[in-house]
């Protein structure tokens, strides 16, 4: 993650793994903290786990890559990151996306043939990459996309 991840799409989420025993890590080519947008304003600083450098997809079960506008814009030019996205389809791992993380999937080159949702004004985006439905939450296989939290 970059600054500016919607900070309810990584809370919420997060805190449900936690409860089922899972063990959360944040991943970011930012050091130390990385700052959450909170709908309209900036929310708060999350400490970052694991520098994406130095992130393996070998090492994790799934992926969830929360939304947010500024967070997936940027991280969607980031080679690194695309090639982390990538790992876990090549893996066959599960993937979770809200919002505008599917972007990071087009850019991933995992979108076409997917039934996917996301932010209404990606919906082009993803019908150009060949997958779009437009629901609240969709499951395809190993990943789970959803409209907003």
């Amino acid at each position: 993650m970059i600054e500016g991840f919607e900070q309810v799409e990584l809370e919420q989420p997060r805190r449900a793994l936690d409860a089922a025993g899972a063990d959360t890590n944040i991943v970011s080519p930012i050091e130390k903290k990385v700052r959450a947008w909170d709908l309209t304003d900036w929310g708060d600083k999350f400490t970052v786990d694991v520098r994406l450098e130095e992130a393996r997809a070998d090492d994790f079960d799934a992926l969830l890559l929360p939304g947010g506008v500024i967070n997936l814009d940027l991280l969607r030019m980031l080679t690194p990151a695309v090639a982390f996205v990538r790992a876990f389809f090549e893996a066959g791992k599960p993937v979770a996306a809200i919002c505008h993380g599917p972007w990071t999937i087009v850019q991933a080159g995992h979108a076409r043939g997917r039934q996917m949702t996301s932010w209404p004004s990606l919906r082009t985006d993803l019908r150009n990459a060949g997958a779009v439905v437009d629901e609240e939450a969709v499951v395809d296989g190993n990943l789970v996309t959803s409209r907003e939290p």
